[in-house]
């Protein structure tokens, strides 16, 4: 392809349109286009054909319709080289349409705002654009198809140097399904989430856009990208503070320590090592919460990833920078300013820890998980551990003071990798088991972290007890109660010996896997 004679601009997101029309009528092209766009190009002093002229018909239905016309999509979809399709063009008096940039209506911006109603929500599905795109990027042949801002240049340089070659076009027609495959999706998980749509639909679609090269992957060898589905949520939207470029590894743990502090509801910080917490706490303040969530494993906590559910202050900041402490990554809903000047000046790190802005991350559609040919997909574990769950299931009673770190307890298990058990004790994590293949090895492991600290502890277990061995272990480690899920058929035989020992323990009915 050589000449460009009419271009077709209609977009929503004018970013470069002025630019672009100028330069296209330069270079002698006649420019179509609609409503705000066609005024864009107005005020950028290019003369421009609006598509009501070229139809005959004006818009429609509030602007639904604009560009659903033969006009515009036989001019689209002919084939240049077929003497039959320029023979039809030229009985219905059709002009080929050379060039088609098109960007779409916000609808993921849209779905994102607060209150939003589905009623707006389904009036930024846009209708023409994605047709106009496909058109255009099915007859690439023939047509550029142009989506990207970033490509307007390129574009341009190649029209000028005769080099709008077939592999160019093919690259920017995957360009434009790719962004009417990814809009589509918006739209449909949008309506899944919705009222009355089905749990687990017959079809799952899967919509993101590549925001970054990563280093690589979980290793050197392995090449790595961060793909966004809904812009500026979660950990994949967070606003990057200070620091190196996150890693694959960072952000995976990143996504742990969130989650997990996100379960609580007063001051909490999470240390996250390997993708398992390896401290948690709740205090007064996010002071005292971030000194015992280190201090649950300070070896472990070297070089972690730090979480809060509440905004980092100067003096927060200034106990993350204190001598001995190394840390990879902090994620804060929010950050003082002087938080920041501390953070980046203070500790020898403070140039190249990652400093995530993030918002708390709104949980809707599904958990997708890889395997060979497919994907698992499940609901969100959105079940949290509340006092009024635990049903007591043994002769002692568990104190205030227990339920309190029971409830704590059970919400860390939930987050640490199966088989796992949890010592708490004050609202502080004490010991971790993460992992494990036995459940017992999983207790011997947090007792073992723990030390005299499991001394007056709460033991949980992120499932039900088969045997008493696990349980044994955390009581003769001094262990005063536990909660479980419950439900093995060994559970009278539990529920005896913790009677024996004088156990408090608490059966949820809910166990949480984490694999």
């Amino acid at each position: 392809m050589t000449k460009i004679s009419r271009a077709l601009v209609s977009a929503y997101d004018k970013t470069g349109i002025g630019e672009l029309a100028r330069a296209l009528h330069q270079r002698g092209v006649t420019i179509l286009s609609t409503g705000g766009t066609a005024k864009t190009i107005e005020e950028a002093g290019v003369p421009v054909t609006q598509i009501a002229d070229v139809t005959g018909f004006p818009e429609m239905l509030d602007g639904r319709v604009k560009t659903l016309h033969p006009k515009i999509h036989a001019a689209l979809l002919a084939r240049r080289e077929d003497p039959s399709h320029r023979a039809q063009l030229e009985a219905h008096e059709i002009e080929p349409i050379d060039l088609v940039c098109v960007n779409l209506y916000p609808f993921v911006d849209t779905v994102a705002r607060e209150g939003v109603t589905e009623e707006e929500a389904i009036e930024q599905i846009d209708i023409g654009g994605p047709c106009m795109l496909r058109a255009a990027a099915k007859n690439h042949r023939d047509v550029v198809p142009l989506v990207d801002p970033a490509d307007y240049a390129e574009v341009l340089r190649r029209l000028d140097e005769g080099k709008l070659d077939l592999d160019f076009l093919r690259s920017l027609a995957q360009k434009a399904f790719l962004h009417t495959a990814v809009y589509d999706a918006a739209v449909a998980n949008y309506l899944g989430a919705q009222p009355g749509a089905e749990r687990l639909p017959d079809a799952l679609v899967v919509g993101a856009r590549k925001t970054r090269d990563l280093r690589y992957g979980e290793n050197p060898h392995q090449a790595a990208a961060l793909y966004c589905s809904a812009e500026g949520e979660g950990i994949a939207g967070a606003v990057v503070l200070n620091g190196k470029p996150l890693s694959f590894n960072n952000l995976q743990d990143a996504q742990g320590a969130y989650d997990t502090v996100q379960e609580f509801d007063g001051p909490a910080a999470v240390v996250v090592k390997h993708a398992n917490p390896c401290g948690a706490a709740v205090a007064a303040d996010p002071v005292a919460a971030f000194r015992a969530a280190w201090d649950g494993d300070p070896v472990s906590a070297f070089g972690g990833i730090l979480a809060f559910n509440r905004e980092v202050s100067a003096s927060l900041a200034e106990a993350i920078a204190e001598p001995g402490r190394f840390v990879e990554v902090i994620v804060a809903p929010a950050y003082q300013e002087e938080a920041l000047r501390v953070l980046r000046e203070k500790p020898k790190w403070g140039k190249n820890v990652r400093i995530l802005a993030c918002a708390p991350p709104k949980r809707s559609g599904y958990e997708l998980r890889q395997i060979s040919g497919g994907f698992l997909a499940q609901e969100w574990d959105a079940v949290r551990a509340e006092s009024a769950d635990l049903k007591v299931v043994t002769q002692r009673e568990p104190t205030e003071e227990e339920v309190q770190d029971l409830v704590f307890a059970q919400r860390c298990a939930k987050h640490v990798k199966s088989n796992a058990i949890v010592l708490v004790r004050g609202e502080q994590v004490v010991g971790v088991g993460a992992g494990q293949m036995s459940r017992v090895d999983a207790s011997r492991m947090a007792v073992q972290k723990a030390g005299g600290r499991a001394q007056g502890a709460v033991f949980a277990s992120d499932a039900f007890l088969p045997f008493n061995d696990a349980l044994e272990v955390a009581v003769d480690a001094g262990v005063r109660a536990a909660v479980q899920p419950g439900g093995s058929r060994n559970d009278e035989a539990c529920i005896r010996y913790a009677d024996e020992r004088g156990l408090a323990m608490v059966f949820t009915g809910t166990r949480h896997f984490l694999h």
